[in-house]
């Protein structure tokens, strides 16, 4: 994962994403939209071990979404993110390829954080909000 960035400039720029208890242990994520390096595309967060983790819902292989349904990204037993294309399976934990055609690659980390029952994510220099004005 990217370094966090400094406490001031996290609350600056943090954004917020929804509620803790919206993400359940190894279940349905919860979606956002995010700007890959100036492109809109959509991030998705999910609670693995305890912990909230966000990626962009781009296929490592492929670049196509990869959930198989909205918002569901994990295999029947819950522990790999498995792409609905080609079946290419990341670590949830990191996003490292864990098996299929994705080779070395991972996926593209969002810096995510839980403070007071919400869950925000951060900006990074390739991640950056929607600008919708």
């Amino acid at each position: 994962m990217p370094p966090m960035a400094d406490p001031a400039e996290q609350k600056r720029e943090a954004q917020h994403l929804c509620a803790s208890g919206d993400l359940a242990e190894r279940s349905l994520a919860v979606g956002f939209d995010v700007r890959l390096h100036g492109e809109a595309v959509r991030a998705f967060a999910l609670r693995i071990d305890g912990r909230v983790v966000a990626y962009v819902n781009r296929c490592a292989h492929v670049a196509a979404e990869m959930d198989w349904q909205p918002n569901h990204f994990l295999d029947g037993e819950g522990r790999l993110i498995v792409c609905a294309i080609h079946g290419a399976e990341y670590d949830p934990r990191d996003g490292r390829c864990a098996g299929g055609p994705c080779g070395r690659a991972r996926l593209v980390p969002v810096d995510v954080g839980e403070e007071g029952g919400e869950v925000y994510w951060y900006p990074s220099r390739a991640v950056r909000p929607i600008d919708f004005g």
